[in-house]
């Protein structure tokens, strides 16, 4: 049998729409209207007693309407993300969020009456509710946070011109920066994916002009990006705090990831406790590339020079052999997303920075957002990203309510999918410089995932407060600086451009409180490799059940089906010890 080949390309979209001008898109506009409609003539069958037939019925329009909705908003976002200058996609994303926000506000007396509706009815409905029950009680979950209809209906439309177009203001900006630098005596004009790259070069002063060049620019806009923070912020502040009794900001996260604030609590405390393990990391780093101590410039310095590049072909065909040997599933699964072109894996000018997954609902396969390069963690990306899509693909039998896990377990299957991939590149590689730099390279990427990611959450519950009391923005930059230099303590110096990195955290923007997700879902993947390594075979249906679950049951009580306590400090101190016995293992290298 040939192997598939595969090459960089962009996506193809047209499985949902054809381009700007494709009529089905006025059409679809239209459809959801007509759904709409007949969702309102409900509005008076909304009794205490109501039948559990009728109820499904209101429920499966809604979910119809749901699943265009999502058609149309993914392809305005996702054209977007190809090209974040395409004045397109910035209307029609304009254009998309107006038209949800109107429709949520048709149907909004639907939840308000579902959120009021007493107890033993509610307990009825459930029973009868299927696959949909664990999305009708999150909605209840909010019932002491919710306003009357006409607020409710205020806020809907006040977001479209208010956080959401701010978060869309901020992309517009910072993606189309480019970023200057001298490579080999050549000045090159660069994305901030590509000036990236250079961070993890082997040459301390290109690693240092590079970070140099990144926040010489973001600090250049501080004033406006920061300005842009803060009204997000103290819009968040105004609605879910002042308005809706949230104890906290990110009290709010938690609540819709459905996790007790004292959980989230647990796991900042005990992060915040093993920072150490990770400065003993960096000072064994620093001997190991021959510095007495590592500049914040240094800390993804490779070990080796040896700079290693895989091909776009040798990149798909590892992670797939990676997936395939834990379960062919997985492999089936992952070359799906390429097969169906919903892979955009090129660099480009104008292009969103990063990599995403992006799940429309149950019955489109996911697209998937690369800007691969050929390095080792780009090849980890697309492990990741694709472990993303796998996991959506797993809980396609549910409906567009329950497909999607929470945040924190969305982070399960990529973390996971890496993981594999490291295993594989380890036992493949020849070269003993190589396999250093790969053992290394899983250190830095457990920083980058829970460290650095709690250190954000930290200080985002600082600006929070401090925005809450007018902090000005160079004040934040401070902050900022006083957050990173307790993350590092002595083990690496930190100069002062990094003041300005704050401002350079799309996640902080777009979905405040997005960050802890990332060391929840790392700590919580080490626990289960720690477990697959130790059981085999018999741990994958357990792995099988988190995954295929999505967001159909609640993340403790699934958890605690495979024996897991997401609740106690042991459980977040078990994920610390296993980074402990790596960086001891890289000691007695």
């Amino acid at each position: 049998m040939t192997e598939e080949t595969y090459t960089q390309s962009p996506w193809s979209l047209e499985e949902l729409f054809a381009g700007f001008d494709d009529p089905k898109i006025e059409e679809t506009y239209q459809a959801i209207s007509k759904n709409v409609e007949r969702f309102e003539g409900y509005r008076d069958e909304l009794k205490p007693d109501i039948s559990a037939e009728r109820f499904l019925e209101m429920i499966k329009g809604m979910e119809a309407s749901h699943e265009l909705a999502y058609r149309l908003y993914g392809f305005a976002s996702l054209s977007f993300a190809a090209n974040t200058q395409d004045q397109k996609a910035q209307i029609a994303i304009a254009k998309v969020q107006q038209f949800v926000a109107e429709i949520e506000n048709r149907t909004l007396f639907f939840n308000l009456w579902w959120k009021a509706l007493d107890d033993q009815n509610v307990a009825r409905l459930l029973d009868a509710s299927g696959d949909y029950r664990y999305w009708l009680e999150q909605i209840r979950n909010f019932k002491p946070y919710t306003l009357s209809e006409a607020e409710e209906k205020i806020i809907n439309i006040k977001n479209v011109t208010g956080s959401s177009a701010m978060d869309m203001l901020y992309d517009s900006i910072t993606n189309r920066y480019v970023f200057k630098l001298e490579v080999d005596g050549e000045q090159k004009e660069l994305t901030r994916g590509e000036l990236m790259s250079y961070v993890r070069s082997s040459d301390p002063d290109l690693r240092a002009r590079a970070y140099q060049e990144l926040y010489r620019v973001y600090g250049e806009d501080a004033p406006i990006l920061g300005q842009i923070y803060q009204n997000i912020v103290r819009d968040w502040k105004n609605e879910n705090v002042s308005l809706r009794g949230f104890a906290s900001p990110i009290a709010v996260r938690n609540t819709i990831n459905d996790l007790p604030d004292e959980v989230i609590e647990t796991l900042l405390e005990v992060a915040r406790k093993n920072v150490d393990i990770f400065q003993r990391y960096f000072r064994l780093k620093a001997s190991k590339i021959g510095m007495e101590k590592l500049r914040r410039y240094d800390i993804y310095a490779p070990i080796s020079e040896s700079d290693k590049r895989y091909s776009f072909q040798q990149a798909t065909a590892m992670t797939f052999e990676a997936f395939e040997r834990f379960d062919p599933k997985f492999a089936q699964l992952a070359k799906r997303v390429f097969n169906e072109a919903h892979v955009d894996s090129q660099v480009r000018k104008g292009k969103m920075g990063g990599a995403f997954c992006s799940t429309l609902g149950p019955a489109l396969t996911p697209w998937v957002m690369l800007n691969y390069q050929g390095k080792a963690d780009d090849v980890s990306t697309m492990a990741h990203e694709l472990g993303h899509a796998i996991h959506s693909m797993m809980a396609e039998e549910h409906s567009i309510f329950t497909q999607h896990a929470c945040l924190p377990l969305a982070e399960t299957a990529s973390t996971f999918g890496e993981m594999t991939l490291t295993d594989l590149l380890l036992e493949r590689e020849t070269d003993d410089g190589v396999k250093q730099d790969i053992l290394f390279g899983q250190l830095d990427d457990a920083f980058a995932t829970i460290i650095r990611q709690i250190y954000f959450a930290l200080f985002e519950r600082e600006a929070h407060e401090m925005i809450a009391k007018n902090a000005s923005v160079d004040e934040l930059s401070e902050a900022y600086l006083a957050n990173l230099k307790e993350e590092f303590g002595d083990a690496v110096d930190v100069s002062d451009e990094f003041k300005y990195e704050w401002v350079s955290i799309p996640h902080i923007y777009g979905t405040p409180f997005y960050v802890y997700a990332y060391a929840f879902g790392q700590l919580l993947v080490f626990a289960l490799y720690k477990r697959y390594q130790e059981e085999g075979e018999s741990f994958k249906p357990k792995y099988m059940r988190i995954l295929s679950a999505g967001g159909s049951i609640a993340p403790i009580p699934l958890l605690a089906e495979v024996g897991l306590d997401v609740t106690k400090a042991e459980f977040w101190q078990g994920g610390f010890d296993v980074i402990e016995g790596m960086v001891s293992k890289l000691e007695n290298l």
